[in-house]
């Protein structure tokens, strides 16, 4: 008998919790740093690879695969956690996902050869995607409408913060005890973090849950993938996601190799982009609020496609010079705090009941563009800043038709 009274004592606790419109910021704190390990698995270990390659006697190549190696599995691995969380609840799907990406962490810390550690990566990814895709789709538990978009941008603008500080410290990890220390810290991240979830209440009562099997939870993907205004946002996202990975893979190169950018403060010129991101982050906060995140997502997208067609006419006449280039892709990186909040918000609108697949599937898009957009740029590869330049405003033009092409009018919401 107290063991049925202490279950319903949770209960009823997780369900006042829940009652509370405006969940405490230790909540969204922890729905943070969840979104967060996408930021947190990979930043934190950028100024280490040089380091890596030499331990593991791997050519640069090699070592840059753990990161292709990451987002693979980051990107396909939230089309499993999402019908789960559906049909278990939010916090099984994320703590299991959290002890997959804590024994990924040990294995990429013992690692004694660059195709093992990459393999490590994998499992990583697979877990720590759980956390990224799950949080947004907890968010959306919480909140609806313009006020779910309002708290995706307050998010996304602290998550903004781990690509600056990430590397900083990263640096002084391995300047004091190594690139293995880093994924022992993870380690460390992971486990704080599972103590953490379990601190919060279960964001998705049972009575909401998706109760069919998982096989045919799966096969839903594609009865969502016929929703024409679902594919409009999985769109704007997805091409915004493959402009900003050229930027990321492209940048490196071109700011330092061609325009000989000093590579020591190469970082000063890539936190610009964070720093834009944040602001407009910031911005949409209220533009939402008053305009509603239908047309703010469509001013982002035709922002998107102005400033990268800008920035491929530059990076193709060589207009400018250095800056002629940082200025159009500073603009176009900033637009992210305009399109991803609200596109994420627009795809789970219409889907309360399945926002786990949804927003997993909104996860596996956005990554998977990513792969696709940084791997265009490596291909094209021809000693100039033009490919960076051509995928930017190719994907500044896939922003916009996903809008124009794909979202019917309705009602700003």
């Amino acid at each position: 008998m107290s063991d049925v009274n202490q279950m319903e004592l949770c209960v009823d606790a997780d369900a006042s919790a829940l009652a509370d419109p405006r969940p405490g910021w230790y909540v969204l704190g922890v729905l943070s740093l969840l979104m967060g390990f996408a930021s947190i698995s990979t930043d934190l270990y950028l100024p280490a690879m040089p380091e890596m390659s030499g331990s593991l006697h791997a050519n640069a190549g090699m070592i840059e695969w753990t990161i292709s190696g990451y987002l693979i599995g980051f990107s396909s691995g939230q089309l499993l956690w999402g019908p789960i969380s559906d049909r278990y609840g939010r916090r099984l799907a994320v703590g299991s996902g959290l002890i997959l990406f804590v024994v990924g962490s040990v294995g990429c810390a013992l690692s004694n050869d660059a195709i093992t550690l990459i393999g490590w990566r994998i499992v990583q990814a697979l877990g720590a995607c759980a956390s990224v895709a799950l949080s947004r789709a907890m968010v959306r538990d919480l909140y609806e409408g313009s006020r779910a978009a309002q708290m995706l941008s307050t998010l996304i603008t602290v998550m903004a913060v781990m690509p600056l500080v990430g590397p900083l410290l990263g640096g002084q990890i391995v300047a004091l005890s190594g690139w293995r220390a880093i994924f022992w810290f993870l380690v460390a991240v992971g486990l704080v973090t599972l103590g953490a979830l379990y601190t919060i209440p279960e964001t998705l009562p049972a009575q909401s849950r998706n109760t069919e099997p998982l096989g045919m939870a799966l096969l839903r993907y594609f009865e969502l993938l016929k929703n024409r205004r679902l594919l409009g946002y999985l769109g704007t996202g997805g091409f915004l996601y493959a402009g900003m990975f050229a930027y990321v893979a492209g940048t490196p190169f071109v700011y330092i190799s061609y325009y000989h950018f000093p590579a020591r403060l190469y970082g000063l010129l890539f936190g610009l982009g964070i720093i834009g991101i944040m602001l407009a982050n910031t911005l949409n906060r209220w533009l939402v609020g008053r305009f509603g995140y239908d047309r703010v997502l469509l001013s982002g997208a035709i922002a998107a496609f102005g400033t990268g067609i800008w920035a491929g006419y530059a990076s193709h006449s060589g207009l400018g010079g250095l800056w002629g280039l940082v200025v159009p892709l500073f603009f176009f990186a900033s637009t992210t705090g305009f399109i991803v909040a609200n596109s994420i918000t627009g795809a789970l609108a219409d889907f309360p009941n399945r926002a786990g697949a949804v927003s997993a599937l909104t996860g596996a898009v956005q990554y998977g563009s990513g792969i696709f957009g940084s791997g265009l740029v490596g291909l094209w590869a021809d000693g100039t800043p033009w490919p960076l330049g051509l995928v930017v405003a190719l994907s500044g033009i896939g922003c916009l038709l996903s809008m124009v092409l794909l979202i019917p009018s309705r009602s700003a919401k």
